[in-house]
């Protein structure tokens, strides 16, 4: 199948990072001398502004991956090589699970360039019990660190994934698809007592993104949003047997300020991810 070609943009997301990156080297040069390999960090992702994506296999089998390729080819990883921030407060987003579908699509930490495949449990690919409504993936270089309890949410541990993102526009996104999204809310969901944090975010393409800013403008101009959000992510296990999930923060949606304030934690985690100051497991970091 041929590549299908899409837009990102690109920036160095990490403002107070101790290193310096060398044009035209194939090294990141720390402040102290010290020499990584390229691949090991992130600011140098994706100059080009065009990702490539390469499709293996067929759909809802076993053996589909999702490959991301820069312009000359090369693999790279979603979850590593492409640019968090963009300024003004806007992020990349990466599609896996476009709205109304049930696939249950998923950047594959463990595997090398981390392709988005279909979940499985017990051999068997995994489906929601019911079409999800919005577009929903994750924000890149973004980390929920296991070993992290966070006070702030009942001493839930991060979950070990990516950050997560709810994209309540109108428009219907593709798996693998690159959207420039501004963050509006985020949801505390604690799974089987692991803290999975949902970003309510827009896509800025959307036609109603420029009249919302934060929550308040979610329950204005998307009248009952954030709880059908809420309550889907609640209860989708339930079908299956399984409790419903829980929600710290008072089972509220917080602000985009806290919001924000989420990515730029889950960010940093991830920068030491990849520095190898926190052990990185089973987790591809290529």
């Amino acid at each position: 199948m041929a590549p299908t070609t899409i837009a990102a943009a690109s920036s160095c997301m990490l403002l107070k990072t101790p290193f310096s990156l060398k044009r035209g080297s194939k090294a990141l040069s720390f402040n102290n001398g010290r020499l990584l390999s390229k691949r090991l960090f992130s600011c140098n992702a994706i100059y080009n502004s065009q990702v490539r994506i390469k499709r293996e296999g067929q759909p809802e089998t076993l053996n589909y991956r999702v490959f991301f390729e820069d312009a000359s080819g090369k693999k790279i990883s979603p979850w590593h090589d492409v640019p968090l921030h963009l300024g003004n407060g806007v992020f990349n987003f990466i599609v896996e699970i476009p709205k109304e579908s049930s696939a249950k699509m998923e950047v594959a930490t463990v595997e090398l360039y981390t392709p988005i495949k279909q979940d499985t449990k017990k051999g068997k690919l995994r489906y929601y019990p019911y079409n999800i409504n919005w577009n929903y993936g994750l924000l890149p270089q973004t980390w929920e660190d296991p070993s992290f309890a966070n006070s702030e949410v009942e001493g839930a541990f991060g979950d070990n994934d990516p950050v997560d993102v709810v994209e309540i526009g109108d428009s219907r996104g593709k798996i693998g698809e690159i959207l420039k999204v501004k963050p509006l809310a985020a949801l505390a969901m604690i799974d089987e007592g692991e803290l999975d944090w949902k970003i309510v975010a827009i896509s800025l393409d959307d036609p109603r993104a420029s009249l919302v800013d934060d929550v308040n403008d979610v329950e204005k101009h998307f009248p009952g949003t954030l709880t059908a959000i809420r309550n889907w992510f609640r209860d989708y296990k339930i079908p299956d047997g399984k409790p419903a999930n829980n929600f710290g923060l008072g089972n509220k949606a917080a602000s985009k300020e806290y919001a924000l304030k989420v990515i730029k934690e889950t960010n940093e985690s991830w920068a030491k991810l990849v520095k190898r100051s926190i052990p990185a497991g089973d987790l591809s970091l290529v």
